[in-house]
């Protein structure tokens, strides 16, 4: 039975790693200028082009498939490249791969505010630590099936209806791997909120619950855009004013 489970699981992630027929948007910003901008502990959100972020994008109505974490330079690859970002892949798992993967991608900088040089440090330790971990595709099913609708099952109860996750601690999806390493230090990313008389008392959903968008809808990730840091002229901007162009 397990030599059959690998081999759906082989062929599940070759079907959802292929590129979507639909138009991914263009990318907003040169690789030059997100590498001038991006710091280590940045999450990286990025809109994917595969049948699998076209999926991700619909469960969460959001243009984020993916989230990295940026951890700085980590050695080379065989090309020569800086090996700077952190991420866990469908088909490769956790891996470090360079910021110039993502050149032609629509993509996010969501910049944790006021994190002290120590925590910043074992966030980045905390996800290197997790590197060749496989990817969780049991953790993508359950999402999607809390966030698909099921009328007769009120949003509150689907929670404790799910065991979100294979249990198995070699296994994280990118989402869920960043979200744990801000957790562990305590940083909120989205939490329940109750009051406690005149607290507030916070409490920490489950990393496997939290989704790309997640950091960019979060009050404590500053939206970094590169352009306004370079600095933002609209005058100084040549138009064609012959003709306006279609994206293809």
């Amino acid at each position: 039975m397990k030599w059959l489970l690998k081999i759906l699981n082989k062929w599940l992630i070759a079907y959802l790693s292929v590129p979507s027929e639909g138009r991914a948007k263009k990318t907003t910003n040169s690789i030059e200028l997100l590498a001038a901008t991006i710091k280590p502990g940045d999450v990286l959100l990025v809109e994917g082009k595969e049948r699998f972020s076209t999926a991700i994008k619909y469960l969460t109505q959001s243009n984020w498939s993916h989230a990295a974490i940026y951890v700085g330079p980590r050695g080379k690859n065989e090309k020569g490249e800086v090996l700077d970002l952190l991420e866990a892949d469908i088909s490769e798992g956790v891996r470090l791969i360079s910021l110039t993967e993502y050149a032609s991608f629509h993509t996010r900088i969501c910049r944790p505010l006021g994190l002290s040089s120590t925590d910043l440090e074992h966030i980045i330790d905390f996800c290197h630590s997790k590197l060749g971990h496989a990817y969780d595709l049991k953790n993508v099913f359950d999402l999607a099936r809390y966030l698909l609708p099921v009328p007769w099952v009120p949003t509150r109860f689907k929670k404790a209806m799910l065991a979100f996750g294979s249990s198995n601690s070699t296994q994280v999806i990118c989402s869920s791997l960043i979200a744990e390493a801000f957790q562990s230090i305590n940083y909120p990313i989205l939490p329940l909120i109750e009051k406690s008389g005149d607290r507030e008392v916070h409490t920490k959903l489950s990393a496997t619950l939290f989704t790309p968008s997640d950091f960019d809808r979060s009050p404590y990730f500053n939206i970094i855009k590169p352009t306004f840091i370079k600095g933002f002229e609209y005058g100084s901007f040549e138009w064609d004013h012959l003709q306006a162009q279609e994206i293809d």
